[in-house]
């Protein structure tokens, strides 16, 4: 290696940490995640009500963290540096407050700051007291000036969250198949908040492309289609392609008979077994394709048309492959996969114990309730359950959704190896199963995992490591992206 090179790479690795993209990731995940997950949960109405009230809600305004800090037995407060949480053998986390109003018959009666429990603090991340510290501070704080960080001490212990590689959401991947009764599948999961909803296209013998997702089992997409709005075999045929594709003509005529949305709606709803009165089944049909029909797009009526066209753009990729036009997704290719890192893993564990969090609260406030006392929302919060269950999840590894050991504990026996462990990323698949082409290294892993790094026996190819200045890019505003495309000529099609 040449002087300039070896200046080059010191210079980069004086600037940039080495776990840097997982540092972003929980920075990004405290500043706006938390946020964007108590508004998922905004407003919160219970069943049981105090008689002279006509409505009760409870609203979540508001939530933040602090800097981490510890209670002392005899009530006090104070700071507290990851050293002092390793010695004694207690957690390095910050607390978590939140801003709730109740609202009685829509008036704001009492708005209260409470706290809803403790967030463990990844070191040197934005919120942790080592941040920005130079190596004196650092020493000082008896701290290893060399140590990156990026890891979560947990009653005493170093615990790491592992980066999951998993298929990219919001994104069709059509590949052939060898069973069922079609040739080609397009898959599409779609996630929003806490759904994360299957969609499957198939084209059957008939030639006849059908959709399901959730309890909604192969309906002919052009009815899907025309029950999101878009009513005209002309404008749903422009949407496909300008190019007029036969598989379509088919399509249409076979759906000739549906002549209004309500008709494609009620469709819908017969075919996939609701039998209430005409008016209730169309109802519930409405609110299944608003609330799972690609919720990624948007969950309102509003929405509706937008993803009659997304489907009409699947419809194309999907008749495009089967004809041979363009190549079948592959699944191994970096470009649809998304890498879950600690913001992502832990968004996950919030959103999760949040809800268990609220209707705890909305227990309480209803067993008040039924003894003739009118609860204050301070008596109905208990910070303790959040906590002991974010702490739980954190120490042993066992996520929700079931997967395991998703926190490890460091492996310190050198500082090769803990670089190593801060830097792994491990695949969801079955480590008992063939699986030959996700082992195998695939052209796109170049400068992104290391092509040398992987365990031998049963996890070759399912455990990988990071490159060492590889980096991670964080979600971006829709608006932004949206806005920067239409500068360069992008026109909306509504």
């Amino acid at each position: 290696m040449d002087e300039t090179s070896k200046l080059l790479i010191q210079k980069y690795f004086q600037e940039h940490s080495i776990i840097r993209s997982d540092i972003e990731s929980f920075n990004n995940f405290v500043d706006f995640e938390l946020q964007k997950i108590l508004d998922e949960n905004k407003e919160v109405e219970p069943t049981i009500i105090p008689p002279n009230v006509d409505t009760y809600k409870i609203r979540f305004d508001k939530i933040w963290i602090t800097k981490p800090e510890i209670t002392e037995a005899d009530g006090s407060k104070r700071d507290i540096f990851p050293s002092e949480a390793r010695l004694r053998k207690i957690t390095y986390a910050a607390p978590m407050f939140v801003e709730v109003s109740a609202h009685i018959n829509g008036q704001k009666r009492e708005s209260i700051k409470t706290e809803i429990g403790n967030l463990p603090i990844m070191l040197k991340s934005k919120y942790c007291h080592l941040n920005k510290l130079d190596k004196e501070a650092l020493i000082d704080a008896e701290e290893d000036p060399d140590d990156p960080g990026g890891y979560f001490i947990i009653n005493g212990s170093e615990k790491v969250l592992v980066n999951i590689e998993d298929l990219a959401s919001n994104r069709l991947l059509v590949e052939r198949t060898k069973t069922g009764p079609s040739e080609y599948v397009g898959k599409l999961f779609s996630e929003r908040g806490s759904f994360k909803i299957p969609h499957t296209i198939e084209r059957m013998k008939d030639g006849i492309i059908y959709l399901s997702f959730t309890r909604i089992k192969r309906i002919p997409i052009v009815i899907v289609i025309k029950a999101l709005g878009l009513m005209k075999d002309e404008e749903i045929m422009k949407a496909v392609s300008e190019n007029n594709y036969d598989e379509m003509f088919v399509n249409l005529y076979g759906c000739v008979d549906i002549k209004t949305q309500e008709d494609a709606i009620d469709y819908i709803a017969k075919k996939s077994g609701i039998t209430q009165s005409k008016d209730i089944r169309i109802e519930r049909t409405k609110e299944i394709i608003d609330k799972y029909l690609m919720p990624h797009i948007g969950i309102d009526k509003k929405d509706r048309l937008q993803k009659a066209y997304n489907l009409c753009k699947m419809i194309k990729k999907f008749i495009r492959v089967s004809r041979g036009e363009i190549k079948v997704d592959d699944k191994d290719h970096y470009m649809n996969k998304k890498v879950k890192m600690s913001g992502d893993l832990l968004a996950d564990l919030i959103r999760v114990n949040l809800n268990i969090l609220i209707n705890d609260l909305l227990y309480n406030f209803q067993r008040i309730v039924k003894r003739g006392k009118f609860p204050s929302i301070k008596v109905i919060i208990r910070e303790k359950l959040l906590t002991s269950r974010i702490y739980s999840s954190m120490a042993t590894g066992n996520w929700v959704g079931g997967r395991k050991g998703v926190s490890q504990r460091i492996q310190r026996l050198n500082f090769l190896d803990m670089i190593s462990h801060l830097q792994r990323v491990v695949s969801p698949l079955s480590a008992t199963q063939e699986n030959f082409e996700a082992r195998e290294l695939h052209s796109t892993h170049l400068g992104r995992l290391c092509p040398v790094e992987t365990p031998e026996g049963t996890n070759i190819g399912l455990k990988k490591n990071l490159a060492l200045i590889a980096n991670i890019s964080q979600s971006v505003k829709e608006e932004e992206t949206i806005k920067s495309l239409k500068g360069l000529g992008l026109k909306p099609l509504k």
